[in-house]
């Protein structure tokens, strides 16, 4: 059981007979009356966010996800395929699934499967990847504005923004869960 008022960013909880994760909280404080906890949850099956508001000592029951590292194999079109490293069993998931998780995940790369009672639910990519820039502009001489970026498409074919030196072919480091350029590999 976890308090309202312990809610943390990516906590799962079991609320209306459903599992939600944490996706924001605030504590708030008014200066008349009960200090209560806002929050957003999102329905993990559904996919759905909710706000909702508890008091800070109301009990929920923590819900448990299985967290099992999976490499990602190929898609077909249709479905994502991952395969299990020390069993070698192969899972496939739908597009709905997997949703923009791998945006930046490479065939062969490690990810996490987030189950809840044996049914799949979500996918993980890796907190940091390495991706090779495929299509990018060139920086010129003189469009040196402090923290000026340019679009880059990695060979994910996903697209961020990126600073000015970046050229094609240069390897970059990207933080998936910002979706953020972070330096030259």
């Amino acid at each position: 059981m976890v308090e309202a008022g312990d809610f943390r960013r990516g906590l799962t909880i079991e609320y209306d007979g459903q599992i939600f994760q944490v996706i924001e909280f605030l504590h708030v404080k008014p200066g008349k009356g009960a200090a209560f906890v806002r929050t957003k949850l999102k329905n993990i099956k559904t996919g759905a966010v909710i706000e909702k508001t508890f008091r800070p000592d109301e009990r929920m029951p923590l819900a448990h996800i299985e967290r099992r590292e999976m490499q990602y194999l190929y898609n077909d079109g249709e479905l994502y395929y991952f395969m299990d490293t020390q069993t070698y069993e192969q899972i496939a998931l739908n597009q709905e699934m997997v949703g923009d998780a791998l945006k930046f995940v490479k065939e062969n790369m490690t990810v996490t499967i987030l189950s809840h009672n044996g049914s799949v639910f979500g996918v993980e990519p890796p907190r940091f990847v390495e991706l090779e820039v495929i299509d990018t502009e060139p920086g010129f001489k003189g469009d040196t504005q402090t923290g000026a970026t340019k679009p880059a498409k990695v060979e994910t074919g996903a697209v961020i923004q990126v600073p000015l030196f970046i050229n094609v072919g240069d390897k970059i480091k990207i933080d998936t869960s910002t979706e953020e350029y972070l330096s030259r590999v």
